[in-house]
């Protein structure tokens, strides 16, 4: 009968792991040898070889990591001939029994994030890596693997729920950095995909020009009305509303936006701050109306509080509160409450970025390029087109008129 192979997929994963962190040019290679880890070393013609007191599981892959490591720390300090029988001899004369330090973990992977302000490390990460902690503790009915882990973790928030989505991808990010760094077995690597329910996001609502007119119709105060003709015809964020300059340029002069908003993840990335394009409100006969914005800027017209600049404990500062601002006060508005009762009926959400989509759906009527708009209002065209690809028209109406000979 021939001899079966072993593949098991935690193999390539614990072998890559080794050749990740060994300096350029090391050769040392983990086999099994009759059920054990046996570790190879090749040094120009000679092969030096140990095994090691490890089974030939992914149970104990992650101990056997920390365990090579340790030995290639040792085997390269010591004087002399290097020999990895006195280096395995070292290591075993020192080495203790493994333990989960789980405040020691925390503290290390803590500074993997530093990103995340504290506010945000406490409601988005701790409850995860809590009920993570305590299922890995456990004697008896323990995890075995990543997928398991992961699904009883997140049992204490429902399927489809926006949080439960945020925990999963705080522990997902925890498992990856502890498993790279020989913390945790290869076991608990989280699965690519886990069978979830996700409640459907709701459509942004783009306000109209005409809407926009009837709000600024009511509004009495000058200031909220100079906030809400600035994010319409520029496309604005709210939090962008606290970081508009004037700048000279090769033309004259240029409004630009000089906030710098998180893109995520663990590097701190940021996007770009950018010049500002307007494109006007038309009144109902189609006109464009110019209300000579950046101007009004120039000479330092004031706009409503917006809140105040806020930092993390790393010195990082934190978007602020001008969207819980301006909900605030459009809620207030009669006409405001009506625009959101017409969204809800298409099954879309009205909240303070409606300006924002406004400018975002007028630029597509426009026929603009996606990458051009996708500049013009500060994120990349995969994120545009995963926001806005329902106001991608790229002529399509006009195609399908053309074909049934429809005259427009």
């Amino acid at each position: 009968m021939p001899k079966i192979v072993e593949k098991a997929n935690w193999i390539s994963v614990f072998r890559q792991q080794l050749k990740e962190w060994l300096p350029e040019g090391e050769q040392w290679f983990i086999t099994n040898y009759k059920g054990k880890m046996r570790l190879q070393v090749k040094e120009e013609d000679k092969v030096q070889t140990r095994i090691l007191p490890y089974s030939w599981t992914v149970a104990d892959s992650s101990d056997a990591l920390q365990r090579i490591k340790e030995i290639h720390n040792n085997y390269h300090a010591l004087e002399g001939t290097k020999t990895l029988q006195k280096a395995c001899e070292v290591v075993q004369a020192s080495s203790s029994k493994h333990k989960l330090d789980k405040e020691e973990l925390l503290a290390e992977f803590r500074e993997y994030v530093p990103n995340a302000s504290n506010e945000t490390w406490k409601k988005c990460y701790l409850p995860i890596l809590n009920n993570a902690f305590n299922l890995l503790a456990r004697k008896k009915n323990k995890p075995s693997d990543g997928t398991k882990l992961m699904m009883e973790s997140l049992k204490q928030w429902p399927q489809g729920q926006r949080m439960r989505q945020i925990q999963r991808r705080s522990l997902k990010k925890f498992l990856e950095w502890a498993i790279m760094r020989g913390k945790l077995p290869v076991a608990y690597a989280p699965p690519a995909i886990i069978p979830e329910t996700r409640n459907k996001k709701k459509v942004g609502y783009p306000l109209s020009d005409s809407q926009i007119l009837l709000l600024l119709e009511e509004e009495k105060d000058e200031k909220w009305k100079f906030a809400y003709q600035l994010m319409a015809v520029y496309g604005l964020r709210p939090e962008e509303l606290r970081y508009l300059v004037v700048k000279e340029g090769v033309k004259g002069d240029e409004l630009h936006c000089t906030y710098e908003k998180s893109m995520g993840g663990t590097k701190g990335d940021k996007t770009d701050p950018r010049r500002l394009y307007p494109l006007l409100v038309k009144d109902t006969d189609g006109n464009c109306i110019d209300w000579n914005l950046q101007n009004r800027l120039k000479i330092g017209e004031p706009l409503p509080y917006l809140g105040d600049d806020s930092f993390t404990a790393k010195g990082n500062k934190r978007s602020g509160k001008a969207a819980m601002h301006l909900r605030t006060r459009l809620r207030r508005r009669n006409s405001w409450n009506s625009f959101r009762e017409i969204a809800e009926k298409q099954k879309e959400n009205l909240t303070p970025y409606g300006f924002r989509h406004r400018y975002a759906k007028q630029s597509h009527a426009e026929g603009f390029p996606v990458t051009n708009i996708a500049e013009a209002m500060g994120h990349t065209p995969e994120v545009h087109l995963d926001n806005y690809a329902r106001f991608k028209t790229d002529n399509l109406e006009a195609m399908y008129n053309k074909a049934n000979k429809v005259e427009v």
